[in-house]
């Protein structure tokens, strides 16, 4: 049985401390900053009525979160191909491969996320995407494509952009996914490499068959972990003006001048998103540790 945790002087004393640092932040905002607070117009940034449609559709900040929410798990679930790949390239014999795998880790890794961003957007959405006319193919899709591909990505307008911090996230959460992965196939016991080789598997076999089931399972909470940091990171391509969260925060902040309101705000849907997350990881560790 768990032994019910006691509460310490100690945790007496940080309560009061961070209690006092609000109240002292408050009065900082509410007198010597003489500000104004009007969280009654914040709902409405959030969801608004269509009297077309009759009910309440998303505004700019939960249309922001919803973008986020989409850069983030495609993002996730690009990544973790890229660095799959890249972890098989590191562990492989081939020593072209092991240099592919390794460069690409180290080169992203030490790279500012900001200068990467930029020149992605330069390279990607400026030369690339222009240059195959992606944007007017899609803008000749069907309404329905076009709608889905909205539902899914981001519009025909935007799309460019929108592949540019896609690709940019792709990259740099790939080469953190790629040292995940090749940490826990690494972390298997050398024996089941060495009975696995006597029943007279190949090494593609051997890691299909025996190394990654059982890597599998340590390297989980860790890609699930990565996923809350894509979430975070996501905020960085608002500079290229996606239109995700952070972008859209700035956007209504300038407009409105409701600086603290606007930014609690988006902290909160942050969080829910990351807590909830979190959350998740900690349950699917707990059932991992039952096997």
């Amino acid at each position: 049985m768990e032994r019910r945790r006691k509460i310490t002087l100690l945790d007496i004393v940080l309560i009061v401390l961070l209690t006092g640092a609000c109240v002292w932040l408050f009065h900082r905002i509410r007198v010597e900053l003489n500000y104004r607070w009007n969280w009654s117009v914040i709902p409405q940034y959030l969801f608004r009525y269509d009297p077309e449609k009759g009910y309440f559709v998303p505004n700019l900040l939960m249309k922001g979160f919803f973008t986020t929410l989409k850069l983030s798990v495609w993002a996730t679930v690009f990544a973790t191909l890229l660095g799959s790949v890249m972890a098989l390239f590191r562990l492989s014999r081939s020593l072209f491969k092991r240099m592919i795998g390794r460069t690409y880790v180290e080169l992203v890794r030490n790279m500012p996320p900001l200068v990467l961003v930029f020149i992605l957007y330069f390279f990607i959405s400026d030369q690339i995407l222009s240059l195959l006319g992606i944007e007017e193919f899609l803008r000749s899709l069907s309404p329905s494509m076009q709608k889905l591909l909205t539902w899914c990505f981001s519009t025909p307008a935007q799309f460019p952009v929108f592949a540019s911090g896609l690709f940019t996230l792709v990259l740099y959460e790939g080469a953190y996914i790629t040292e995940i992965i090749r940490a826990g196939i690494q972390s298997i016991d050398r024996g089941q490499w060495e009975a696995s080789s006597a029943m007279g598997l190949s090494w593609w076999q051997q890691m299909r068959h025996v190394i990654v089931p059982q890597a599998t399972v340590r390297i989980l909470p860790s890609l699930a972990g990565q996923l809350i940091s894509t979430i975070k990171d996501s905020a960085i391509v608002s500079v290229i003006s996606i239109q995700e969260l952070t972008f859209q925060g700035m956007e209504l902040m300038a407009a409105t001048y409701l600086t603290f309101e606007v930014w609690i705000t988006i902290t909160a849907l942050y969080f829910i998103v990351t807590f909830g997350c979190s959350l998740g990881v900690r349950r699917m560790e707990l059932s991992l540790r039952r096997y």
